[in-house]
């Protein structure tokens, strides 16, 4: 609980994402959580985030079952992290009880080990704002 003239700070992950979505304000009784920006955000542009992925593809595919350092992403979207078929994972990424979907791929496409520590992958979108855009054109990819 916090005393009056106190201020209720955000977590250091949500916080980026409200400065993500220029919302970075100081937060009062209410706690605002990724969950609520996420649903405030609006959908990205699929054509957009094609372009953006362009930044992956040096590690990732969009084929299915066609990997490279990274898995491929076909079908990513409202799949149990960990379980693409004939990729070996880190065991962090083993272990994750994680389920993609915006708020969790938002959180780990901007800062990956932040979300997931001990997780392989090292490099996070250039700009986080991009992060609708290409989580948009993921959602196409495969049955949801």
């Amino acid at each position: 609980m916090t005393e009056p003239g106190h201020r209720r700070w955000m977590s250091a992950g949500t916080a980026a994402l409200a400065v993500w979505l220029g919302a970075a304000a100081p937060v009062g009784a209410q706690t605002i959580t990724a969950q609520t920006i996420i649903a405030q955000t609006p959908s990205g542009d699929p054509s957009a985030g094609e372009r953006v992925f362009r930044q992956c593809a040096a590690c990732h595919t969009v084929e299915p079952d066609r990997h490279r350092a990274g898995p491929s992403l076909y079908g990513i979207f409202g799949q149990s992290a960990g379980a693409v078929e004939g990729f070996r994972y880190s065991r962090a990424m083993q272990e994750a009880e994680i389920v993609w979907d915006e708020e969790t791929l938002t959180a780990y496409l901007t800062d990956p080990n932040g979300f997931l520590p001990g997780t392989t992958m090292r490099i996070a979108l250039r700009n986080a704002e991009d992060a609708p855009d290409l989580i948009a054109y993921l959602r196409t990819l495969g049955a949801n």
